[in-house]
């Protein structure tokens, strides 16, 4: 199946105690139906200190089910993606306006 959601996407959670939150998708993971979401469900990580890094309490970006993001049009706001083909190619479109993403 298509992937609905792609790295460098913009989407807001739409469940969950970051609910409401926007960020940008920084990897995904469709095996197992998650994404990693810039500055959304923080985890903070204890890491040892080696030569080259700091050591210490570092806060880090865990993954997000899929069926908890959606991704924003271009008004700001959630929609759903559908596809379609343009010139032979098929491509990704926002529901609520119909431009493709």
């Amino acid at each position: 199946m298509a992937a609905k959601l792609r790295k460098g996407d913009k989407v807001v959670v739409l469940a969950g105690k970051d609910k409401g939150q926007e960020g940008t998708i920084s990897s995904v993971d469709p095996k197992a139906g998650k994404a990693v979401v810039d500055g959304v469900n923080m985890a903070i990580r204890h890491t040892r200190q080696t030569q080259t890094s700091q050591g210490g309490r570092l806060p880090k970006a865990q993954p997000i089910d899929l069926s908890n993001l959606a991704l924003l049009d271009a008004n700001g706001k959630a929609t759903r993606v559908g596809f379609r083909e343009e010139d032979g190619k098929k491509v990704r479109f926002a529901k609520t306006t119909g431009e493709t993403v």
